[in-house]
């Protein structure tokens, strides 16, 4: 369910005016999160747990800081049908938010969904 809707979303983005620079990030970034803040410095305690389980990884993260862009925020979420952020995308993909990755953490799917961008991370350097 959850790539169907980043694919929706994608699709979605392209008819919303700031499209171009979010469809951009989802697809150029391995691991994106919007959130409130930025991964050094979380507003709200939720967007603080999703990075410090994704830093557990040490995977690349990007961001983007929805408290400084209210259309951006009312876009992602409106087009993702996600209320709530963090929204965490990983290889384009929409999973959900801090509660989600938490759980895929205890469960190891999160280790496994990001294997390959923590492995190509190390070839890269």
């Amino acid at each position: 369910m959850a790539r169907s809707l980043s694919q929706m979303m994608l699709k979605r983005f392209a008819a919303y005016p700031l499209a171009p620079s979010s469809a951009i990030d989802v697809k150029e970034n391995p691991v994106m999160i919007y959130m409130k803040g930025v991964p050094d410095l979380p507003r709200c305690g939720f967007s603080s747990l999703a990075v410090r389980v994704l830093k557990e990884y040490n995977a690349p993260i990007s961001a983007r800081n929805i408290l400084e862009d209210p259309e951006l925020k009312n876009a992602v979420k409106a087009f993702s049908h996600w209320p709530t952020f963090p929204q965490i995308f990983i290889n384009g993909e929409f999973i959900g938010g801090s509660d989600i990755i938490l759980n895929m953490h205890q469960s190891g799917e999160l280790k496994e969904k990001l294997k390959s961008i923590v492995n190509n991370q190390g070839k890269e350097e």
